[in-house]
């Protein structure tokens, strides 16, 4: 494990330890900056190796700041990946191969150190996947939204003291146009993010629609608000991957999950990796 400065203790700054981590994976893949990073959630994973060629891959728990993943369907490594754009240009691409959420209760700095992470490397684009449930009967399993917005949900943000960001756009218009190029078909909504780990009940699920909300989940909006004040442009897709609680009649498993992530797992990383090719 890394003898780096300790997240948890509150004199130290999570920059410094972001900036130790940048340097550990310089250090290992040999790559002096990255462009653009993504956290692949579930259902996503199979998206990596259609992206580019991998540099170099390495235990994402030897890297400072890092714990092994508590989740199944998200990988233990992290990979630099070079990827050659239509134009014959190159860009190395960061794929953080493990997501901390916020109720595995090590903290708010933990869920959002990867984030802080790619910005250190360089990384000026930030892609945020999940798989979440969805509050409307019509977008069934299997259909990738692009996020246009989020409702924050689990009272908490990455932001400490008087950091004002503004949060107008946090989901960059300009990266969301070209999805739409890639897929017009894409259709569009509001992410809201729950504290989990238990799912939404049906009346938390009907809060969250009246408030706005055509998905829920429990990551990527405090990534999202710590990306942003990193100013990082930030792109976010979510794989529904079931119905919400309410408007599923079936129980709500993680297994579900699992199971309608491999299945839309080779569509949804060939359109992840057209994007990628194209921002």
């Amino acid at each position: 494990m890394s003898t780096a400065p300790d997240l948890d203790d509150p004199t130290t700054d999570p920059f410094d330890v972001a900036a130790a981590a940048a340097e550990h994976i310089a250090a290992k893949s040999g790559v002096a900056g990255h462009d653009i990073a993504l956290v692949l959630g579930s259902g996503w994973g199979g998206a990596a190796e259609l992206i580019g060629d991998v540099v170099a891959e390495m235990p994402t728990a030897e890297i400072p700041g890092f714990l092994k993943p508590a989740v199944d369907g998200h990988r233990s490594t992290t990979r630099s990946i070079r990827v050659e754009r239509p134009d014959g240009s190159v860009r190395h691409a960061l794929v953080l191969g493990s997501r901390t959420h916020l109720y595995e209760g090590m903290g708010v700095r933990r869920v959002v150190h990867g984030v802080r992470t790619a910005a250190a490397t360089g990384a000026e684009t930030l892609i945020l996947t999940n798989g979440c449930g969805s509050t409307h009967i019509g977008w069934r399993p299997g259909q990738p939204v692009l996020l246009k917005d989020h409702l924050n949900l689990t009272a908490r943000t990455p932001l400490e003291g008087a950091e004002f960001s503004d949060m107008t756009d946090v989901y960059t218009p300009r990266l969301r146009e070209v999805a739409r190029d890639v897929d017009p078909e894409l259709p569009e909504g509001v992410y809201a993010q729950f504290h989990g780990p238990q799912y939404e009940t049906p009346a938390e699920v009907k809060m969250a629609h009246l408030l706005g909300a055509d998905l829920v989940g429990m990551s990527t909006a405090l990534e999202a608000v710590a990306a942003r004040h990193c100013r990082m442009d930030v792109l976010g897709i979510s794989l529904v991957t079931n119905l919400a609680a309410g408007i599923s009649p079936q129980p709500l498993s993680h297994e579900e999950v699992l199971e309608a992530g491999r299945q839309a797992g080779p569509r949804i990383s060939d359109l992840l990796a057209r994007i990628v090719a194209k921002i």
